[in-house]
């Protein structure tokens, strides 16, 4: 089968089109014939060499969100061939991930896929509305309390935004003036950097750091950051935390639900054959991506 994976680290260029074996699933295991697999900045950091290499391998692999249908299954796995499901392929230096014809991965994180979208839409959803997920549940935001997401017009911002209205929270979403029309359509007042300070709850998706956050943060407030171990001390008794996301399958089924039920919006900006992973990888480098990059083998 076909992988996009990297034997050097660097640029797009260094993005190859490997030849590898179709992985066997073991006992509680799926294998996935991937449709759609989206790219994420994670994928350009693991090209750029910031994880390291995979482990006992000749390349590593690149890709977190699978979307497609079991192909095969394990003892146990709870799933069967032909099921339409989406996944979390987690870990950021692994021999072979998502950008590839199959997959492998644990039954506990995969989900029923969602009915009214597409694969490419749907390849969109796991590794951002998770980690919008779980931040959430980090800084637990009461229904009537009051949350900044910065980024907000972002993939994780945005689902952390939807998420966050659903549950009867005030938002307030940071982004550029050019996304104020986006970021509203999502149920969230609009801001601008510098923000208001104040609020009881600060999401950090868009990575500003500590230092303006916690200025946007009330005494005794929270605030979230989402790339492990980048948590600022705490000041003020505002109490810090960071993300570290993690494979959750009952979850991910929760979220497809609400992907059904118009809560949550998939966006994809642009799509490109597996063969292509390297110009998708020269265009994520670019920025100013609204939605997602999706490879398709």
């Amino acid at each position: 089968m076909r992988a996009a994976v990297v034997t050097e680290f660097g640029g797009p260029e260094a993005v190859t089109i490997a030849d590898a074996e179709v992985p066997e699933p073991g006992a509680g295991q799926v294998r996935i014939k991937v449709d759609a697999a989206a790219l994420n900045p994670v994928d350009g950091g693991t090209r750029a060499g910031v994880f390291g290499a995979a482990a006992g391998g000749p390349y590593t692999g690149l890709g977190w969100d699978a979307a497609g249908t079991v192909d095969a299954a394990g003892a146990g796995a709870g799933f069967a061939a032909g099921d339409a499901v989406v996944a979390l392929v987690h870990g950021v230096a692994k021999p072979l991930g998502s950008h590839a014809e199959y997959v492998v991965v644990d039954a506990a994180a995969v989900a029923p896929a969602p009915t009214t979208v597409d694969a490419v839409h749907a390849a969109t959803l796991p590794l951002n509305a998770l980690a919008a997920d779980q931040a959430l549940g980090l800084l637990d935001p009461a229904p009537g309390s009051s949350l900044l997401v910065t980024g907000a017009a972002g993939a994780l911002g945005a689902y952390a935004v939807q998420l966050a209205v659903d549950r009867g929270v005030s938002v307030t979403g940071l982004a550029r003036e050019s996304d104020e029309e986006l970021v509203r359509s999502l149920g969230a007042a609009f801001t601008t950097a510098p923000a208001p300070a104040g609020h009881d709850a600060v999401l950090d998706a868009a990575v500003l750091g500590g230092a303006q956050t916690l200025r946007w943060t009330r005494d005794g407030g929270a605030l979230a950051a989402v790339i492990p171990h980048t948590a600022p001390a705490p000041v003020r008794a505002i109490r810090t935390a960071a993300l570290d996301v993690r494979a959750d399958g009952p979850r991910l089924a929760e979220l497809t639900r609400l992907v059904d039920a118009g809560t949550l919006t998939l966006r994809v900006a642009e799509t490109y054959a597996l063969t292509d992973a390297p110009k998708a990888h020269a265009r994520l480098a670019e920025g100013g991506i609204r939605g997602r990059l999706v490879l398709v083998p």
